[in-house]
């Protein structure tokens, strides 16, 4: 990923990291080392590797990222960006009131926060 980045030759061109996402197949604290400043923008999301399909992706603090690692690894590239959470549309997880989804994505951010400070 980052060589096909720089490829392009320009620093217009970089990295919308998704958490998630590659946990996949990898480790989000190396994927950020690895793109260090190519990384423009940052994507929250959790993810349960053992479930292993679309169905892995659950709320933050319920998968395998190792939140810490992340918040720390990114606070070694100085990365300074936009850190959005992207979750799975609350009716997939709350069948009943899911704009409690919005409250404990919320509040999750605000625990991933305090990790980092």
């Amino acid at each position: 990923m980052r060589s096909f980045i720089e490829s392009f030759g320009s620093t217009q061109v970089g990295s919308h990291f998704d958490v998630g996402n590659v946990l996949v197949n990898g480790y989000p604290e190396h994927w950020i080392a690895t793109l260090g400043p190519l990384i423009r923008r940052v994507h929250f999301k959790d993810y349960r590797r053992a479930v292993g399909t679309v169905h892995g992706f659950c709320d933050l603090f319920a998968g395998g990222v190792d939140w810490p690692a992340m918040i720390a690894a990114l606070r070694r590239i100085g990365y300074v960006g936009w850190l959005a959470a992207e979750t799975i549309p609350p009716v997939s997880f709350y069948q009943h009131c899911p704009e409690v989804s919005i409250h404990n994505t919320s509040r999750a951010m605000d625990a991933i926060f305090e990790l980092g400070a």
